[in-house]
């Protein structure tokens, strides 16, 4: 199980936002997004189930910037399982999720479309790393995916940026890449761009 909120959207047609924190947030931190994204939209909001230093997180590290790669795998599993049985309990169609992850949010998303075909129908990932390098990825073709990125970010280079856009390219996803100068922080002018993008992917349908 995970600690998470589920609010009930006032569009059963709009997609599900599965709302991801960074490194010591909690689920309650990115409700704003989804209220700046898509209103009208059920939301599903979960805390990691990992603490480093008493801050939630997805998955273990083993220093900054360095995955715990076994542990990634097993927690991605956990919340893919998760969210096929909390879309059996809220009655949400399971193929209609899109995922808003910040930092290690990001990455746990991106860990779900590296190894789960059709666990998303799209993502907007904020300052993501490269979740695991050495896996075929599945097939994303139409699955639109949105990259806010530091140019100057500490934690993620661009190179790490340009290499997971281009991974999940070839994996036939349609990338979106928004570069800020905030390193890696997530600005209001970020999220804009974020709405905007989701608007034009989403709502235009």
């Amino acid at each position: 199980m995970m600690k998470h909120i589920f609010k009930q959207g006032t569009d059963p047609a709009a997609p599900v936002l599965l709302l991801l924190h960074g490194t010591g947030g909690t689920e309650r931190d990115l409700l704003p997004l989804a209220d700046r994204l898509s209103p009208a939209s059920s939301v599903l909001s979960v805390r990691g189930n990992v603490l480093e230093n008493g801050m939630p997180r997805y998955f273990r590290r083993l220093a900054e910037g360095v995955f715990d790669l076994e542990d990634l795998v097993f927690r991605t599993k956990e919340l893919n399982d998760f969210l096929d049985s909390a879309a059996e309990q809220y009655g949400f169609d399971r193929s209609n999720l899109v995922a808003i992850g910040y930092s290690n949010g990001a990455n746990i998303a991106g860990s779900l479309l590296f190894h789960y075909q059709g666990t998303l129908r799209g993502a907007i990932l904020h300052h993501p790393m490269v979740p695991i390098r050495d896996v075929a990825l599945p097939d994303l073709t139409d699955v639109p995916c949105f990259i806010g990125a530091g140019s100057n970010d500490p934690l993620c280079t661009p190179q790490e940026t340009e290499e997971l856009n281009q991974m999940l390219q070839g994996a036939g996803a349609s990338v979106t890449l928004h570069w800020e100068q905030f390193g890696h922080q997530l600005t209001s002018s970020e999220v804009a761009a974020a709405a905007a993008w989701y608007t034009s992917t989403f709502k235009n349908e």
